[in-house]
């Protein structure tokens, strides 16, 4: 087939552009001819608070990817539809994650629709951000209704699509397949040596953007738990603050864990990523509110234990007691299991469950069920 997927890719950074060019590798390797269309502005600095949106590493290799779509531009999609309706693809895939992408992409599909050929197919990473506004009351509709199919990475957002789409729309799941292009996992003496860190700590690791909805606070109020400080752990924070951090180091400050939390708060490029991973004996994601994530599946590739909080789909992928913790969102339960975990020298136990688990989440299994839906 010939395939495009809109969304975000080089020389955009971060997950979904992760996401967007691994599905497309794996789409080529298949046989099937794929290119990418991407932003020349996806959206205004005052939506985005990190430091910058833009990757420091080399454009992805064997990929084709146009920057064309101007997120703000209704002129521009109007022309981006005509140019991609000429084009015929057999399936044109929307990479959707918010609001504020559905004018925008829900424009574009209609210009394509017109071809006769093509079907739209969403794929919805959120329907619902996790920090909504008034807007995703009103633009998702718009979106939802030029679509012929759609495909969720979670059960949850399924019944969030549910809730826009009243027609009988092909709808289908599959879970976040495994990130595996970060690298091979380290000795941990290596990893811990490259971030300059002991040896004789043990550490959890918080990985990924921090933004309000990913709990990194609730975390923190764990640590203050003697208990952990007994165990001899401490927190590696990798990732980049997504706003005002003054709320976090007060937090630290007052907590008085300024000598158990290791703060790594610039962007991780791709080719670091590994580092904290290798080094980390567990993945905490005391998220308070998900969908799915990605963290997830990288912590899957470097074969690491997991804890998580029983929100959205994040249950679904960690089976609690087997490959990690699935506890609620506050710090006695987060402070509770990872004391269980440390105290009970469950690691070991652990990562050899999370090799078999992995096997579930291929790339080549989700784009079995993408085909499907095509």
């Amino acid at each position: 087939m010939k395939i495009i997927i809109l969304g975000t890719a080089y020389p955009y950074r971060g997950g979904l552009a992760a996401f967007n060019e691994r599905l497309a590798n794996e789409f080529q390797k298949q046989g099937h001819e794929v290119e990418i269309y991407t932003f020349t502005l996806q959206y205004p600095n005052f939506l985005f608070p990190g430091k910058t949106q833009y990757s420091p590493d080399p454009a992805p290799d064997h990929l084709t990817i146009f920057r064309k779509v101007h997120s703000c531009n209704p002129f521009n999609w109007l022309k981006v539809g005509r140019e991609i309706a000429r084009k015929r693809p057999d399936v044109l895939i929307f990479a959707y994650w918010m609001s504020f992408m559905a004018p925008c992409m829900g424009t574009i599909a209609r210009k394509v629709h017109r071809n006769g050929h093509t079907k739209n197919i969403a794929l919805v990473h959120n329907m619902i951000p996790h920090e909504p506004n008034l807007l995703d009351k009103f633009l998702p509709p718009y979106f939802v209704k030029s679509m012929d199919g759609f495909m969720a990475l979670s059960e949850s957002v399924v019944h969030d699509i549910e809730r826009f789409d009243k027609r009988s729309c092909p709808k289908r799941f599959s879970p976040h397949p495994i990130y595996d292009h970060y690298g091979e996992r380290l000795q941990r003496e290596q990893a811990l040596s490259l971030l300059q860190l002991s040896p004789d700590s043990r550490y959890v690791l918080f990985f990924g953007f921090i933004r309000g909805y990913k709990g990194l606070d609730l975390l923190l109020e764990a640590f203050a738990d003697n208990r952990l400080k007994e165990d001899g752990v401490k927190l590696i924070v990798a990732g980049e603050f997504y706003g005002d951090p003054s709320p976090y180091l007060n937090q630290i400050k007052k907590l008085g864990i300024e000598d158990r939390v290791v703060l790594c708060t610039d962007f991780i490029p791709d080719g670091e990523v590994n580092r904290y991973f290798s080094a980390a004996d567990i993945v905490a994601q005391p998220y308070k509110t998900a969908t799915q994530s990605g963290v997830t599946q990288i912590a899957f590739h470097f074969e690491k234990p997991m804890l998580v909080t029983n929100v959205g789909g994040l249950p679904e992928i960690v089976p609690d007691g087997k490959i990690g913790y699935v506890v609620e969102p506050d710090p006695a339960s987060i402070a509770d299991a990872l004391h269980r975990f440390f105290s009970e020298h469950k690691q070991e136990e652990f990562e050899a469950n999370v090799v078999e688990e992995k096997k579930k989440y291929a790339w080549s299994r989700f784009t079995e069920t993408m085909e499907e839906l095509f």
